[in-house]
């Protein structure tokens, strides 16, 4: 549709009217937009750095108390069969509740100022809407949560050389680790992003958030020992973990069957916001 706009003449000829070009929505378009709303907002500098900290300090933290330990002679028994690799992404559980938290605010965010129908205004098919913050914003944390895995990696080998759980990049699984971390991450904020769009609500998406990935673990254990070993790795936090496990056991998935399962609840949790967008009215 196109609209016209009149000019007058003084000279008393009749009016002319010039066309406007026709309006059309991108893809680039709404890229560009998202990309613009999302590094407008100061929660986001705020809360990835946040999550750059937990991921690097968790692990040099786990690396620490493991050096002392280890040279004093009381280490833990937990600790004891630990590698470089799983004491230098110990942060990656902290790291990934502000990374998802942050996926929900770029998206139920928009809900709470209703800042909502304005996007919607200028994109009236709605869905490139969601895909556009879904892709940015799991980019984004895919690329600072490679990073940070690498940072930590890196400082954490120095603290634990000359003990038992020294690794090098040069270990075998130990990159495939630590990109399966940076892309679990990634994956996080994109459910994150998908849940606030879903709930349209921060606070209920951030609930959301936590049980799935934190609390919903803990309370499989209650289950009988039978139950567990069926249900415990197909849950999204335990095959994300096994994403970026450098071994793994028969009570938990392969690093690629764990992907598979993780993607699984990812494209679940995007259908699910796909379907209240299009369907529902803001």
């Amino acid at each position: 549709m196109s609209t016209v706009t009149a000019t007058t003449d003084t000279t008393g000829t009749p009016p002319t009217t010039t066309p406007r070009p026709a309006y059309r929505v991108t893809t680039g378009g709404v890229l560009r937009s998202e990309w613009a709303k999302l590094w407008s907002l100061r929660s986001t500098w705020i809360t990835l750095a946040l999550g750059v900290l937990f991921l690097v300090a968790f692990g040099l933290i786990a690396a620490t108390r493991y050096k002392s330990g280890y040279t004093s002679g009381t280490l833990n028994r937990d600790f004891a069969s630990s590698t470089g690799v799983e004491l230098s992404l110990f942060g990656t559980n902290f790291a990934q509740l502000a990374l998802g938290v942050l996926g929900v605010l770029i998206t139920a965010g928009e809900y709470s100022t209703g800042m909502i129908r304005s996007t919607l205004a200028a994109v009236p098919r709605r869905l490139p809407v969601l895909w556009s913050k879904a892709a940015l914003y799991g980019a984004v944390v895919l690329v600072v949560g490679t990073a940070g895995a690498f940072v930590a990696f890196r400082i954490g080998s120095g603290i634990l050389s000359g003990t038992p759980a020294a690794m090098s990049l040069s270990h075998a699984g130990v990159v495939r680790s630590l990109f399966g971390a940076g892309l679990y991450l990634g994956l996080v904020g994109v459910i994150g992003a998908a849940l606030g769009m879903l709930l349209r609500s921060v606070a209920g998406g951030i609930s959301v958030l936590v049980a799935t990935l934190m609390l919903i673990p803990g309370l499989v254990t209650l289950l009988p020992s039978s139950w567990q070993d069926d249900i415990s790795p197909y849950l999204p936090g335990n095959a994300g973990q096994a994403m970026y496990a450098l071994t793994h056991d028969a009570t938990t998935l392969s690093p690629g069957a764990g992907l598979w399962v993780f993607l699984g609840w990812t494209a679940l949790a995007l259908a699910g916001a796909a379907y209240r967008l299009v369907r529902t009215d803001v």
